[in-house]
């Protein structure tokens, strides 16, 4: 049961007006999409804005650091929460020096691979073109939260697997040659595995689709996909969690110290599910300062950068004026 206080936190964040990005651009305005695949992506059910993938660049008006992250919104593969799950965490990175890319990918009713094909190409994309966004494309991470830390924490367990080495082989796309790997994760409250009892259902029936291939929900409960190689990671959840199973993170966090991958884990006694950076909720409000913290421990962010914006209330899910695959009906 989600307690009184978050219920009146949820009921704030949805009276909220409808954000502008001046945050973001105040001189150039609202972010332009980057479009994944121009010419249609793999896999395409028609030609509208829910079958175009694409990301935004969010590049700060200072740089602090050389690394970057790509940035995937939650919503249990159903829609796409780009603003507060997207935008306002790439803002929060921005303010501190660090570009941050932000996903929009296709989502219910589309199902496997497509998300891991918008995922992947996103992540390469970045890599082949990080001189033209002033960014080392060796320190290059991905911040998931919900279903979209399922996604990050699938690029960093399965972009190295024989049948994507044979894909990137075979493909004549100079873009397909560059590693889909992060080089770190951060994962918020994140979807792990596709079996019950621990997987969120509806995060597992739009991934995998109605007839998913023997194999492929164990393939893609990435706790078992955990390797030496895996990306370092911080993990933030709540123990109550009212919606993803705690065992997701935790079970994730054993395979990484199991396989001895950098790893840290903040649980918080707390039952809460999508807050984004929670900036609202006082006793989860202080996590975004230990990612900082870690950020920095790990030379992605230097001791002297620009202090982390306050805590502040959540950016509607869905921002006015954009239109993408994950878009809510």
């Amino acid at each position: 049961m989600i307690r009184p206080a978050l219920r009146l936190c949820v009921l704030f964040v949805l009276a909220l007006p409808a954000m502008t990005f001046s945050v973001l651009h105040a001189q150039s305005g609202p972010p332009r999409p980057i479009f994944l695949w121009p010419n249609g992506a793999p896999g395409a059910l028609g030609n509208t804005p829910s079958d175009q993938p694409r990301m935004y660049a969010l590049l700060p008006q200072k740089r602090s650091t050389s690394a970057a992250i790509l940035v995937i919104p939650g919503g249990g593969y159903e829609h796409v929460a780009l603003g507060h799950e997207g935008f306002q965490i790439a803002s929060w990175l921005n303010q501190q020096g660090m570009a941050a890319f932000v996903l929009d990918y296709r989502v219910k009713p589309y199902h496997y691979p497509a998300e891991i094909d918008d995922g992947r190409r996103a992540m390469r994309l970045i890599r082949a073109h990080a001189a033209e966004y002033g960014i080392d494309p060796n320190r290059i991470g991905v911040w998931g939260s919900s279903a979209g830390g399922h996604l990050a924490s699938s690029l960093g367990t399965h972009c190295e697997v024989d049948s994507e080495k044979l894909y990137a082989a075979n493909s004549t796309d100079p873009v397909d040659k560059v590693s889909c790997k992060p080089d770190f994760m951060v994962l918020a409250y994140p979807v792990i595995g596709m079996q019950e009892p621990v997987t969120h259902t509806g995060s597992m029936i739009n991934f995998l689709g109605p007839h998913p291939a023997p194999g492929l929900a164990h393939e893609y409960s990435n706790q078992f996909a955990v390797t030496p190689d895996t990306p370092p990671t911080f993990i933030f959840a709540t123990t109550d969690d009212p919606v993803v199973p705690v065992e997701n993170s935790l079970d994730f966090y054993r395979a990484l110290v199991h396989a001895h991958v950098h790893a840290e884990l903040h649980l918080f006694d707390y039952s809460d599910h999508g807050c984004g950076l929670c900036g609202s909720i006082i006793p989860l409000r202080v996590w975004p300062s230990l990612l900082r913290t870690w950020l920095i421990d790990h030379s992605y962010l230097p001791p002297d950068a620009p202090p982390a914006p306050a805590p502040e209330p959540n950016w509607p899910v869905w921002p006015k004026g954009f239109t993408g695959p994950g878009q809510p009906e």
